[in-house]
């Protein structure tokens, strides 16, 4: 497994540097995809790169992404890749994106990692261990949820998705409510600088690979109604102590 860490850390690494080729370079294109969500030059251009070398050195091994969809994947091992999970703020020039990559080994999420290249942070995790930088770190221990950091990425999407009733109201109780989000909201969770990160619709590779990081950080990811988060569309982290109290609250009738 330290062969494939290693392999994922290099792939990230990649990936930064072609997002450093484009970040704050006003001349790359945005394509408007079926969803009505964004796809730059940057987004292609990354996976494209990632997928080559995967089957380079892993041929037998499947590949889901965002932009290119499935190969293969209902091999044993199956890479998950997200070439920039918060394309909106890489556009806007907001440095809260990054590349999510994740391995699923016979349909469990086993490795997860983050990049966020401008501020050059690597959070890897094995659902046991997560490290960022190579330093292991651990989610904030609190008992009360009026002590908590709570963290989205837009309020729109919880309003859409999600009953309004139990957002509003786990915002009262939060000491903190602030739209740190994208795939950066879940660096600040394992750093214990936020305690809870909600994600009201995600797909796979914007989740899979988040899971081995929250919980190798000690957290707790469920779907918004507390169940298995493997085949949500959504999902609630935080830490064990708290994590039945947000449940609670967000499902509030």
């Amino acid at each position: 497994m330290n062969n494939m860490k290693n392999f994922m850390i290099n792939l990230a690494r990649m990936s930064g540097e072609i997002l450093h080729a484009y970040y704050g370079n006003s001349g790359f294109r945005i394509y408007q995809k079926n969803d009505n969500s964004p796809v730059t030059d940057a987004d292609l251009h990354i996976e494209q790169r990632l997928r080559e070398c995967i089957k380079q050195k892993y041929p037998d091994h499947g590949i889901i992404g965002e932009e290119y969809g499935e190969e293969r994947p209902g091999s044993d091992f199956v890479w998950v890749i997200d070439p920039i999970d918060g394309t909106i703020s890489f556009t806007a020039g907001v440095p809260l994106f990054g590349t999510l990559i994740g391995l699923l080994y016979k349909g469990f999420p086993v490795l997860g990692l983050i990049f966020q290249p401008v501020l050059d942070i690597m959070v890897l995790g094995d659902g046991f261990q997560t490290t960022i930088n190579g330093q292991s770190v651990k989610m904030r221990k609190i008992h009360r949820l009026e002590e908590a950091r709570l963290l989205i990425t837009d309020v729109k999407n919880i309003n859409n998705y999600k009953a309004k009733k139990g957002f509003e109201k786990l915002q009262e109780k939060c000491s903190l409510m602030r739209t740190w989000g994208d795939c950066y909201g879940y660096i600040l969770l394992a750093r214990g600088f936020g305690d809870i990160m909600l994600d009201p619709v995600m797909k796979p590779w914007d989740l899979w690979p988040l899971i081995p990081i929250v919980q190798g950080a000690g957290g707790k990811i469920t779907s918004w109604t507390g169940g298995a988060v493997m085949d949500s569309a959504c999902c609630v982290a935080a830490h064990p102590s708290i994590h039945q109290q947000v449940i609670d609250t967000l499902n509030l009738v």
